[in-house]
């Protein structure tokens, strides 16, 4: 596995990679768990190569602090990557990546101003930065992302659709802890208290399956609301049941696009986000 730290050096190396045969990109922020090797272990079975991007995005953070906290684990994300069979490890500095202030704006029909959007602005144009230039890096046939941030996943389609980028986006399901817990690298920062309270979010989520034909698209809503809350220490920034291609909030749970309700909970002063299917 190579280790490459400059945009330079990466196009020249897959420019070579690129004659033969396919490449397969997984963009991460490292403190890799099992969800991202999961990403990595897709990549690297539908291309002839696997390259994984370490890189933290100052521009997709709100909180100076919470960019500054982000946990950066190299040596560990290395070896979890060459474990898995990556070929590639693209690990820039952020100068390398933002050599003059990126100030291109993008727009997303909408998708940006629901769930994460409002409580998060310029997030979503932060990670549409940070990926582009990770596209135009690496030019991949296909980009691998995990459905656990399922709205940065419709954002990212819809950013490369508009861009007329011929890249395939492949969303991965959610990898989850035995008890259920969606695996992320904000789990890191819960206290053990916790991170034993925190699976109730995904209990509730289940137990919200039994309710359709039961409950009308608002109802479940506040259901699950009321359910999670029962937990004192979780409060519920907000459940949105939503059309899985528009993000439009969904009339019923079954219509055309499918259905998915999304949720983010905080816990401990850490946001956590999950999601599930209705349709």
């Amino acid at each position: 596995m190579r280790i490459i730290r400059t945009v330079s050096e990466l196009k020249n190396e897959i420019e070579i990679l690129k004659e033969e045969g396919l490449v397969g990109l997984v963009p991460t922020m490292g403190a890799l768990h099992v969800g991202h090797i999961s990403l990595v272990e897709s990549c690297r079975a539908e291309n002839d190569t696997c390259v994984a991007s370490i890189f933290v995005n100052p521009t997709q953070f709100n909180d100076k602090k919470d960019l500054e906290n982000y946990p950066r684990t190299e040596e560990r994300d290395c070896a979890l990557l060459e474990a898995a069979g990556c070929d590639i490890v693209f690990i820039p500095s952020a100068e390398e990546m933002y050599p003059m202030s990126d100030t291109r704006q993008f727009t997303f029909g909408g998708l940006e101003d629901v769930m994460e959007g409002p409580s998060r602005p310029g997030h979503f144009n932060g990670v549409a930065q940070i990926v582009s230039k990770l596209f135009y890096s690496v030019n991949p046939d296909k980009a691998y992302f995990g459905e656990k941030d399922f709205q940065q996943l419709a954002i990212i389609r819809k950013m490369t659709l508009d861009l007329d980028l011929p890249i395939e986006i492949i969303g991965c399901p959610i990898k989850r802890a035995e008890n259920g817990l969606a695996l992320s690298s904000r789990n890191n920062l819960l206290s053990e208290s916790d991170i034993s309270k925190a699976p109730h979010i995904y209990r509730v989520l289940m137990d919200s399956l039994t309710k359709v034909g039961e409950l009308s698209v608002k109802e479940m809503e506040s259901w699950v609301i009321s359910e999670i809350e029962k937990c004192i220490d979780m409060k519920v920034e907000y459940y949105t049941i939503s059309n899985s291609t528009t993000l439009k909030a969904a009339e019923s749970l079954n219509e055309d696009g499918g259905v998915q309700g999304c949720i983010t909970v905080k816990i401990g002063g850490i946001r956590l986000i999950d999601n599930i299917k209705y349709s």
